[in-house]
């Protein structure tokens, strides 16, 4: 079978190359799926670039989530059949097969398009499992940057379901159009001098008492000259890939705490997880959540597909594609 590879840690578009493999087997517990489609997650490069906290041994394949078709099963597997089309996480999935564990696999109704079923747990579950972990009330408000990327329009959109207010920052004014032709509002773009001013009035005041940071780097900053004394900022990713810069008067002066989010150690319990999976397949199954991609490529072209990932201005995921 084809098989994305990297045998050595280093700029993806670089170091990322295709080969034959064998086909694996399921052992116990386990699933042999053909591969459909699977995207590329920022976390998918920055484990490529060594950025990550998981470090595999080299040479290996990269991919963390697809959509295929269940091809085996091994040992005790009853929860699902040969010929289901299923979603979830894995790893290893940009090949043309790839092994996950049953537990963490679901059957997607035929109504669900390929390119929302790759899609289902990095992004919109992460999202969902960010505010269930936020330990916030119906009503209070919370402020976000990146809130035009993938996960800033599920939590805006999560997050109104459940009645929080959600505040978005963005770093240009036409994403703020961009945002409210999607139904979002409560966006302000940080490049105007008085976008300060701005966003207290949409609050109208409130204390904005948790900041969640896509960014790293200054991230926080833009974040803290808002939120209330006393907020908890939630370090959810690292876009910008620096370190995190808070100053030590936010830490010492106002009461601000720091923790981090990280979707592979959820403070949810597990059957929480599956219920919030289940409200997702049910979501996409209906047409209310619709996940595009922008462009997939073939895993012989899975350089080329690294580079486009890093593109900006894109509509969607890049993804690979299977035989």
């Amino acid at each position: 079978m084809k098989s994305a590879v990297y045998s050595q840690i280093g700029s993806p578009a670089d170091v990322l190359f295709s080969e034959e493999r064998a086909k694996p087997e399921p052992g116990p517990g386990q699933v042999l799926v053909k591969m459909v489609l699977s995207p590329i997650h920022n976390h998918d490069l920055m484990t490529i670039a060594g950025q990550y906290a998981h470090r595999p041994s080299l040479p290996a394949v990269p991919g963390t989530e697809a959509v295929g078709i269940v091809e085996a099963l091994g040992e005790g597997v009853g929860n699902l059949a040969i010929g289901q089309r299923v979603a979830g996480g894995a790893m290893h999935t940009w090949a043309e097969y790839y092994l996950a564990d049953a537990s963490r696999l679901v059957p997607v109704p035929d109504s669900v398009d390929d390119e929302t079923a790759c899609q289902l747990v990095s992004m919109p579950l992460s999202a969902k499992m960010l505010l269930e972990s936020l330990g916030i009330a119906a009503g209070q408000w919370i402020v976000q940057n990146a809130a035009n990327g993938a996960v800033g329009k599920l939590v805006a959109r999560y997050g109104a379901e459940r009645g929080i207010k959600v505040l978005g920052l963005v770093r240009r004014q036409d994403a703020v159009e961009e945002l409210k032709a999607l139904g979002i509002d409560n966006v302000v773009a940080t490049d105007s001098p008085d976008w300060v001013e701005t966003a207290r009035g949409l609050t109208g005041g409130a204390p904005i008492v948790r900041a969640i940071d896509s960014l790293g780097g200054d991230g926080p900053q833009h974040l803290l000259k808002i939120a209330s004394d006393g907020a908890e900022l939630i370090s959810f990713g690292a876009m910008t890939e620096r370190p995190l810069s808070i100053s030590a008067a936010d830490l010492l002066f106002r009461g601000i705490t720091v923790k981090g989010f990280w979707g592979s150690k959820p403070p949810v319990k597990p059957q929480r997880i599956g219920e919030l999976l289940g409200e997702l397949i049910r979501d996409a199954a209906s047409g209310k959540l619709v996940l595009p991609i922008e462009a997939s490529y073939g895993i012989e072209q899975v350089a080329e597909a690294a580079r486009a990932s890093g593109e900006p201005g894109r509509k969607g995921k890049i993804a690979l594609r299977g035989a």
